[in-house]
This record gives C-alpha cells, structure tokens and sequence, in this order.
C-alpha cells in the first residue's frame, strides 16, 4: 500500500466530499478520486460508493480512514525522530485563547528567540472550537484551549492529542459595584439568585460560560436570560458598569472601577488551560520546544 495515498482517504472521512478533499490537499476532485480507487486496488477492498451525487466511504473505507490517521501520525513521528537531537527550526503556528497568549506564552518568547534562534512563533487568537478546527486542518501546530470544570469540554477528535493541564484560574460573578455590600452565598447557587432578575452575559464565541451559568440557575431555580454576548472580558467589563447586565469574570485579574467580582464558592468554578497537537507530532523538534518552555 502507497502511504502517501492515505490522506486523500483520511480527508474524505473528514470532510465528507471529493470537492473539500481537493481544496484541502490543493488538487483536482478527479486526483482525488483516482488515488482512491488506487489505494482501493491496493489493498483489495471496496472503500467508497455512491451516495446521490456524492461518493461516501463503505465500513471498510471507514475501518481503512482510522488506521490511516495512526499510520500517517507514526509516519510523522519516524520522520521527527531521524535526527531527535536537531536544532529546531522553523515556524511553530500557536491558535490559542487571548489569555492563554498573554499568560503562557508571551512570557517564554524572548527565552526560546534566545535559546532557539532558527525558531518562530505565530500566534492566531482562537476560541478553543476554532483553535481545533485548525489544528485538525494542520492550519496550526498548537493549539491553547480551555474548558470550565461544571462545563468539560467534548472529547477531542481522532487525529488530536491533549497535553498536561498548564493552570486553571477561578471566576466569580461580575456585578456593578454600586456601593452596597457584597453578596455573600454559602453555595454559587445562592449568590447567582441574587441577581435572577438581571440581564446576563454570555460570550459571543463560546458556550462554556452560558453552560456553566445555566446549570448553576438551574440550582437556583430559576431560568436566566443571555441578553448580551462578548468575547472581550473589557466588554463585559463596560456592559456591567453600564448597568446591562452580569457574568462570569476571572477572580485573578484586578476588576475595573465600578466592577466587583463576587466569589462562587460551591461549587467553585475553574477555568482549565490545556495545549493541544496533532498525534505524532509532539517529537517534531520546534513544537518540542515550546511544549518543553510552557510546562
């Protein structure tokens, strides 16, 4: 079997058409469809039929695509491992959170341009659904996602690997800071009814923090109403003072004037980071590299 045939296969069970195969790989539909059927040749087996206008892949297509995915990935990694001790070189694509940008690898950038000359970084600010779908597309090497603990996130395709959590930061409840006292609540539930009459703020890219905060209504008994959305935290910052609504905030960064961050203490909610890459690809010693500065 010619390995170098399994990503049209592999990219067909992805992305479901010749056509998306095609632009994805930068060939022809035609191309595509004749390293299949080769590849179909070659091993013995029916892999695709006809699905109306389109082709879709047969169980034994399907079974072929999974092994294909750990065939290319030890094929990756045989290559990284050539010369395992390699100086990195080249250029490392990081999709990441803004925060995830600013808290773990701005710090390390002038270390690894110091150690790492020949190495690059390029950052894309991504939600963590975004960040993956590049990753997945090989748009990106790394990718910074994040999840709440009440809000885990889905598992994570086939093709992708999650590294060792890099840190969790809890939030609170962001509220107008309008001169009375704080509310206090011996579980979030309570704190959150107190304000169930109030507009509230989801994030316009991500539904993590509209789940976290209906489950704890959901304790509280009430049903909240997402008004506003915003993925900037100094847009939910100025939507709080306007008095348009609250949300979730993160309790380690020093509120605005006029904001006041209320503690959710049972049960707490934690916001956890975690770097992400193709399988196989974690010996590839440039991402090697970062992998290594950011734990």
């Amino acid at each position: 079997m010619d390995t170098r045939r399994l990503p049209h296969l592999v990219e067909l069970d992805r992305l479901g058409s010749m056509r998306a195969v095609a632009e994805t790989l930068g060939t022809s539909s035609s191309v595509v469809s004749q390293q299949i059927a080769a590849l179909a040749r070659e091993v013995g087996a029916t892999l695709v039929e006809p699905d109306g206008r389109r082709v879709r892949l047969t169980p034994a297509g399907r079974r072929l695509a999974e092994h294909g995915r750990g065939i290319l990935a030890a094929v990756d990694a045989a290559c990284a491992d050539l010369d395992p001790a390699a100086e990195p070189t080249g250029t490392v694509r990081v999709a990441g959170f803004a925060t995830a940008i600013r808290r773990s690898l701005m710090p390390i950038v002038a270390d690894l341009a110091a150690r790492h000359p020949a190495l690059r970084l390029t950052f894309l600010e991504q939600q963590p659904a975004e960040a993956l779908a590049l990753l997945e597309a090989d748009a990106a090497d790394l990718a910074l996602v994040y999840d709440y603990d009440l809000a885990p996130a889905p598992p994570l395709p086939a093709a992708l690997r999650a590294g060792r959590g890099l840190w969790e930061v809890r939030w609170g409840l962001g509220v107008p800071d309008d001169g009375t006292g704080p509310v206090v609540g011996t579980t979030s539930a309570e704190v959150l009814a107190a304000y169930a009459d109030h507009a509230w703020i989801g994030d316009s890219r991500n539904t993590a923090d509209e789940e976290v905060l209906r489950l704890l209504a959901s304790r509280a008994g009430f049903d909240l109403r997402i008004t506003h959305e915003a993925d900037s935290l100094d847009l939910v910052d100025d939507l709080i003072v306007a008095g348009l609504g609250v949300g979730l905030l993160p309790r380690d960064r020093p509120p605005r004037a006029g904001v006041r961050v209320l503690d959710l203490p049972d049960p707490p909610v934690r916001l956890r980071c975690r770097p992400v890459v193709r399988r196989g690809r974690e010996s590839w010693p440039p991402l090697a590299a970062v992998l290594r500065a950011l734990r």
